[in-house]
């Protein structure tokens, strides 16, 4: 149900959770780096940061309807709204994921309406600093997407923000082209006083060099007297002439509008209406099919502890595991040997990039399916993850 425009995303805390924020946070210096300090397991989301990450791909099918518009300018359009089509998927309340151990991965598959599918998987390939990779690949209908995130938490007084650095990168490959997406910042407002508060803020871009198309938005936070939660306002124009297509207005949260600058007086059109779309599940397997280092089943006891509402046990698993991450690098040092990540590699431009690389991929979707499938699902021991036993009997169907 489409909330009103100016209500954002809160959560109230009771006296004593505020106070143990309060306690850590007076141990913090302004615009401090977070990604070190360990939160209390009350403020956090009962899922990796490697599984949110599929928050972006929500709603793939808009990208599915993108590929196959066969003028350039409306394909353009069609990835803008895919773009900003994940942003309204969020936890309830003011809630971090849990911060990936170093090789811990996420992996999962899509099925669509048209009896296609899709792939992802994320892994942790750093821990310090801390980066998520990611991969997508729909074989029929030859989309791909990779990309890395280097969140940055930092504090700034009333407010911790969490600064999304890396890079995204979509590739239409029947189209030979390929659109590069930056990200706004997150910010949680009210940590020392008020309502604790969930905005978007800055300005990001979608770029097209092959379309000579970008897309700068800025996600606007809300001032202290004026304003309204999760505005947006943003325009597609020619990178070359700057001359401005399409105006884009609207909530992040709720619905969004366009307007064609091209033909005076046009009336602004819904771009996407969160109310109305249908988000398309991911089927994950089961735990018992998953490997050790895979999110669902290394957070396991942590996210029951989470939803039966036993922090102290939810704390004990977590920290637990972060001992046993620390074990790990100890021995590694010791033995002279350093991380190597199982899905991703680092090249020569600073970022990761999967190591089936996507100019790699066959052409014929069911070579490329089979080929992508394979590596993604593989066991160390040869055998293939299987979806279709579980715990309860099958797959885990999830969805944002």
């Amino acid at each position: 149900m489409s909330k009103p425009d100016d209500v954002p995303v809160v959560e109230e805390l009771g006296d004593e959770p505020r106070s143990i924020i309060l306690s850590m946070i007076a141990q913090f210096g302004r615009d401090m780096d977070l990604s070190r300090i360990t939160f209390p397991t009350f403020v956090l989301e009962p899922r990796s940061f490697t599984e949110r990450v599929t928050d972006f791909m929500s709603h793939p099918d808009f990208l599915i309807s993108a590929s196959q518009c066969g003028d350039p300018v409306d394909r353009f359009v069609g990835v803008v709204k895919y773009y900003m089509s994940g942003w309204h998927i969020h936890p309830r309340g003011v809630k971090k994921p849990y911060n990936p151990v170093l090789g811990e991965f996420f992996r999962s598959k899509y099925a669509f309406d048209d009896q296609t599918s899709a792939c992802f998987v994320a892994e942790q390939v750093s821990h310090h600093p801390p980066i998520t990779a990611m991969f997508y690949h729909s074989p029929e209908h030859r989309i791909a997407i990779e990309g890395d995130l280097r969140p940055k938490s930092r504090f700034f007084g009333n407010s911790v923000g969490m600064l999304l650095d890396g890079y995204g990168r979509i590739h239409l490959l029947d189209r030979g082209e390929t659109y590069d997406v930056t990200y706004p910042n997150m910010y949680a407002r009210g940590i020392l006083f008020g309502k604790m508060v969930l905005e978007l803020g800055e300005v990001s871009t979608v770029t097209c060099a092959e379309s000579d198309l970008q897309f700068e938005v800025e996600f606007k936070t809300k001032g202290i007297l004026w304003g309204a939660y999760n505005q947006i306002a943003g325009r597609i124009r020619r990178t070359s002439t700057r001359e401005a297509l399409f105006e884009i207005s609207g909530n992040w949260q709720t619905a969004m509008y366009i307007t064609d600058l091209r033909t005076p007086g046009a009336a602004a059109e819904v771009l996407f209406d969160a109310a109305n779309e249908h988000v398309v599940p991911q089927t994950v397997a089961g735990l018992a099919e998953q490997e050790p280092n895979e999110s669902r089943r290394l957070w396991d006891d942590v996210t029951r502890a989470i939803r039966a509402g036993d922090q102290d046990a939810a704390t004990t698993h977590k920290m637990a595991i972060e001992e046993q991450q620390r074990l790990d690098a100890r021995d590694r040092g010791e033995r002279g040997e350093h991380f190597e990540p199982r899905f991703f590699r680092l090249e020569d431009d600073a970022r990761y990039h999967p190591k089936l690389p996507v100019a790699d991929l066959p052409r014929e979707p069911a070579a490329a399916k089979d080929r992508v499938v394979r590596w993604i699902f593989a066991c160390p021991d040869g055998s293939a993850q299987d979806f279709g036993r579980a715990e309860n009997g099958s797959s885990a169907t999830i969805q944002a």
